[in-house]
C-alpha cells in the first residue's frame, strides 16, 4: 500500500475539503487538521499558498499521481493550442484509472488502482495494467471476467454515491463502457471546487 493510500483520509483532513465526497471521509467527524496543532485556526493563505493548495488538491484528488507525472501533463497541456487549465483537465480525464474510477467499476481511486495494476481491465480488448494509460475517444473499457462478479466491483457499480458523467456510456450488466470524448473542465462532477486555472499559475511561475 502506498503512503498516499494509508493516509487518504488525512489528506482530507489537511486540505479541509472532503476530496471524494464519500460519506465514510474522516472530515465528516473532525473538521480539522491532523496532527498536534490541527485544530489551530487556519492561516489565511498568500496568492503563491493559495496555487500550491489548488494543486495538492487537484492531485490528490486523482489519488496516484506522482509530482513528476503531475508536471509532466501540465507540460504536455502547455504544448497544446488554447486553455491550459482546459488541457491539463482534459488530459487528467483521459487517464484509464480515472475512466475505470468514473464509470464505477470500483469504489474509490485507491481500489481504481489496484483493479488496473492487477491485469483486470482491458481497453479494446487488450489488458493494460498501467493506471496512467492514455484513452482516446471510441476507446471500450471492461473488467475481466474473473472480476465482474466481484463483491467489491458489484457495490461500486451499484451506488448511489456517483453518477457516471455523460462523456462515458456504461453498461453495468456486462461491466464495459466507452470513453465517448476529452470533457470540458465544467463537464468533470468534482464534489468539491477545483481551481485549474491555479495550477497553471503555479507552474507558470
Amino acid at each position: 500500500m502506498t503512503k498516499r493510500a494509508s493516509s487518504k483520509y488525512k489528506v482530507n483532513r489537511s486540505l479541509g475539503v472532503n476530496l471524494w465526497g464519500r460519506p465514510k471521509s474522516a472530515l465528516n467527524r473532525r473538521d480539522y487538521r491532523p496532527g498536534q496543532h490541527g485544530q489551530a485556526r487556519r492561516r489565511r493563505l498568500s496568492d503563491y499558498g493559495n496555487q500550491l493548495a489548488a494543486k495538492q488538491k487537484l492531485k490528490a484528488y486523482y489519488g496516484e499521481i506522482s509530482e513528476r507525472q503531475f508536471r509532466n501533463l501540465y507540460r504536455e497541456a502547455i504544448r497544446l493550442p488554447g486553455d491550459t487549465s482546459e488541457h491539463l483537465i482534459g488530459l487528467l480525464e483521459r487517464r484509464l484509472s480515472t475512466v475505470v474510477y468514473r464509470m464505477k467499476f470500483a469504489p474509490t481511486v485507491f481500489a481504481t488502482r489496484q483493479l488496473i495494476n492487477h491485469g483486470h481491465v482491458r481497453v479494446n480488448g487488450k489488458r493494460v495494467n498501467v493506471g496512467g494509460y492514455m484513452l482516446k475517444a471510441g476507446d471500450t473499457i471492461e473488467v475481466g471476467s474473473k472480476m465482474r462478479e466481484n463483491a467489491t466491483v458489484l457495490e461500486a457499480s451499484q451506488s448511489a454515491e456517483r453518477e457516471v458523467p455523460d462523456y462515458l456510456q456504461v453498461d453495468h450488466k456486462a461491466m464495459k463502457g466507452t470513453f465517448l470524448r476529452v470533457p470540458s473542465f465544467a463537464e468533470v462532477p468534482y464534489p468539491v471546487q477545483m481551481q485549474p486555472h491555479l495550477v497553471v499559475e503555479l507552474y507558470s511561475r
